[in-house]
């Protein structure tokens, strides 16, 4: 598309979601960290939340509880989530990150922060000026609540 031609907000939807989808799929296989897309998402909403009780990661996750049960006993298994009992009310139990599991954030980050930094610099600069302002463009379109 030229800069002079009109884009239907449905044109921009179906190339931006492409784009987004695209881009997710290579940076997850630049993961090689031996954990799921589903286990990284719950260990990172752990390590942003703090100990969270799995019905709660599960909603956060929008995922049914058994698939989150099933994701965090991994975790828990891998050594990178650790149960703790809630001492307020013994019925409810959190999970809570663990070192390895930060240190497996950080790498796994780390790999895939290098893919995009090795395909930006193939970028002309003015590109790369393009793409930082989508990125506030993009920020503005993730805070606005669904329908508005």
């Amino acid at each position: 598309m030229t800069a002079t031609s009109t884009v239907t907000e449905s044109d921009l939807a179906d190339r931006l979601r492409l784009a987004v989808t695209r881009l997710a799929r290579r940076l997850r296989q630049q993961s090689g960290v031996g954990a799921s897309p589903t286990q990284l998402s719950a260990l990172a909403t752990v390590e942003r939340r703090g100990p969270i009780a799995l019905g709660s990661l599960a909603e956060a996750e929008r995922v049914k509880p058994p698939t989150m049960t099933a994701a965090v006993n991994r975790l828990v298994a891998d050594g990178l989530l650790a149960r703790h009992v809630d001492e307020s009310d013994r019925r409810i139990v959190r999970v809570a990150i663990t070192p390895t599991g930060r240190r497996l954030l950080a790498r796994n980050r780390s790999r895939k922060t290098a893919e995009l930094e090795r395909r930006l610099r193939r970028l002309s600069a003015e590109d790369r000026r393009t793409l930082d302002r989508a990125v506030v463009v993009l920020d503005r379109l993730l805070e606005q609540e669904p329908g508005q």
